[in-house]
């Protein structure tokens, strides 16, 4: 069993001066994430209007597998035009772990 993590560390559109707006940008992304059928949260940065964490973890028989979901879970954040994503950290967890 391989499990990986990805944390999304994004930059918000200037109009997301508060809790309400920032959630109407943060709501369609995870839900959008969990097509791939992995879990998706915000995680980090609640209380920051403009920036925002999402954390997204999968598990998977395989680690091409797992490397895959991530790569295209990274992909559709990125593609998102209205933030920007400034950092990705990405974790592979092995059995030998």
């Amino acid at each position: 069993m391989y499990t990986g993590t990805a944390l999304f560390d994004l930059l918000l559109p200037g109009d997301s001066r508060s809790l309400k707006a920032k959630r109407s940008y943060v709501r369609p992304i995870v839900a959008a994430l969990r097509r791939f059928e992995v879990s998706a949260a915000e995680v980090g940065a609640l209380d920051l209007h403009g920036r925002a964490e999402i954390g997204v973890a999968v598990v998977a028989a395989e680690a091409a597998h797992v490397r895959e979901v991530l790569d295209s879970c990274e992909r559709l954040v990125a593609a998102r035009p209205e933030l920007d994503l400034l950092s990705v950290r990405r974790t592979l967890h092995t059995p030998e772990d």
